[in-house]
């Protein structure tokens, strides 16, 4: 009986502390762990195969990046391109929200813009690059306009998925109670709408540090985009990575940024993950 009373509470008290200890540290060491085998296969191809010119070796690479630092090169142009990314992003945004969450709600509005929508999401925003220039000149209005046009089509698009993904019966319901058309969209139409728009901003976001590049090749003296090409004219390919390793890693920080204030400030409407 004792024995059994002692593999009874053994049972219910859980897992012990260690157990609950590498559960916890589980997935960073093989997180970590991911990233220090890239590097180590990195390394050793970059060193016995090719030309440090033409793919420097991750000591090489950091060498270079520590000398930008020292310099503050790396984050003047760090800073330039995440403001365009930042400011293209939250216009384009404000814009695609309203227009997604009208098109989804009304048919005629949908019918209306429709064919400009499923037009130009097709048409990538580097396309645009030469006239918005000859338009708008070389400065930053051409830059954040054509993150703007990365972000629009994204965003609304999933805007419009989600309220057509509302259940019809959310609707009656709430009418049922005498809900006027505000309350409808506060109450039903916002919440239920708001994990799609979540996400359109997520894809969004990625999107627009892939365009950024393109967007500072053309008249710009400063960003990342802009340190890229500069250093392929020069061969500088190990600036070239450092730039490149910079990008990726302000886009997983914004991204888990993002995530963090979803989960801070919405998780109630889904999930950030």
């Amino acid at each position: 009986m004792t024995q059994l009373y002692e593999r009874s509470a053994q049972t219910t008290r859980g897992p012990s502390f260690l157990a609950r200890f590498m559960e916890a540290a589980h997935m960073p060491l093989i997180y970590f762990g991911s990233i220090l085998a890239a590097l180590v296969i990195w390394q050793y191809v970059a060193t016995n195969y090719f030309n440090p010119a033409f793919f420097p070796s991750p000591s090489i690479v950091l060498t270079t990046a520590w000398e930008m630092v020292l310099s503050g090169e790396i984050f003047v142009h760090s800073a330039i391109s995440l403001q365009r990314i930042m400011l293209g992003f939250f216009i384009g945004s404000a814009v695609a929200i309203p227009l997604g969450l009208l098109m989804g709600s009304s048919r005629y509005i949908r019918a209306a813009f429709e064919p400009y929508t499923e037009f130009f999401r097709y048409v990538p925003a580097i396309a645009w690059l030469t006239p918005v220039v000859l338009w708008f000149g070389i400065g930053e209005i051409s830059k954040v306009l054509i993150i703007v046009y990365t972000t629009v089509f994204i965003v609304a698009i999933n805007t419009i998925v989600g309220v057509g993904n509302i259940a019809p019966n959310k609707f009656r319901a709430a009418a049922s109670l005498g809900a006027t058309p505000l309350k409808m969209f506060l109450y039903v139409t916002w919440p239920a709408t708001l994990p799609f728009i979540l996400t359109g901003m997520r894809l969004a976001m990625g999107n627009s540090f892939a365009t950024v590049v393109s967007a500072e090749m053309v008249a710009s003296d400063k960003g990342l985009g802009f340190l890229i090409f500069n250093s392929r004219l020069w061969m500088a390919t190990d600036k070239i990575f450092v730039a490149i390793v910079c990008l990726g890693a302000l886009g997983m920080a914004a991204d888990r940024i993002f995530r963090m204030l979803i989960r801070r400030f919405a998780h109630q409407y889904g999930s950030a993950e």
